[in-house]
């Protein structure tokens, strides 16, 4: 049996319907009918939601695109499960095998009791309760998608998507130097460019190049 009131001393939060919090934190391998997986259904969209706006509010220049990295940065199973470890919800998830102990191998069963407590919290307080609770727990990785840096193809494929619905065009021109370590020419061009070049110790290398070059020129940031 887990200990509600300790967990909710940890999250400092009370729960007006204890029942809630027990069945966000049941796997479905210990109950296949009263368990977690609807709570964690809600509570998934709820953070998508808070996340969503918290970008939003934080980068409020940027394109959709970017933002959507960023978002994908944050609401991915392993974040999940790693917000999950740091509120020490693996001390009191229920699975059907009661000798089993749950590290952070168990990144599925985590990171949707996680989810599924976000989802009890949202029921039993509210909106505005839940969004504090989630932007509190999430605020080491919110900051760190601070310094988050788009590479220059993935930027000029964004940009080039978005005006011209049509990818950049990059061309091998050719390679100098000895076989075993040769250096790169590559052309890379947008509809209404000419072409810059771009050059590296391998085609990966040329291309990001050639893009920097072009990103440079359209004084695209």
């Amino acid at each position: 049996m887990i200990k509600i009131d300790k967990l909710e001393k940890n999250l400092k939060i009370k729960f007006n319907d204890k029942s809630l919090l027990t069945k966000s934190l049941t796997h479905k391998s210990a109950n296949q009918k009263y368990n977690n997986e609807r709570l964690e259904f809600l509570g998934d969209r709820v953070i998508g939601l808070v996340i969503s706006k918290k970008l939003i509010d934080l980068y409020p220049t940027e394109t959709e695109g970017i933002l959507d990295k960023r978002f994908a940065m944050l609401v991915n199973r392993k974040v999940c499960c790693d917000v999950a470890w740091s509120i020490k919800l693996q001390d009191y998830i229920i699975t059907g095998n009661q000798k089993k102990k749950i590290t952070k191998k168990d990144e599925k069963i985590l990171s949707d009791g996680c989810e599924a407590l976000i989802g009890a919290l949202y029921i039993d307080q509210g909106f505005e309760r839940t969004k504090d609770f989630i932007i509190k727990i999430w605020k080491k990785d919110i900051d760190k998608s601070s310094i988050t840096v788009l590479d220059s193809k993935t930027k000029l494929q964004e940009y080039s998507l978005k005006y011209f619905k049509k990818l950049p065009l990059y061309n091998l021109i050719g390679s100098e130097g000895p076989r075993h370590s040769p250096t790169y020419k590559i052309s890379v061009s947008i509809i209404g460019s000419k072409k810059f070049v771009g050059i590296g110790k391998s085609k990966q290398q040329a291309e990001q190049d050639g893009a920097t070059k072009l990103l440079k020129n359209k004084n695209i940031y």
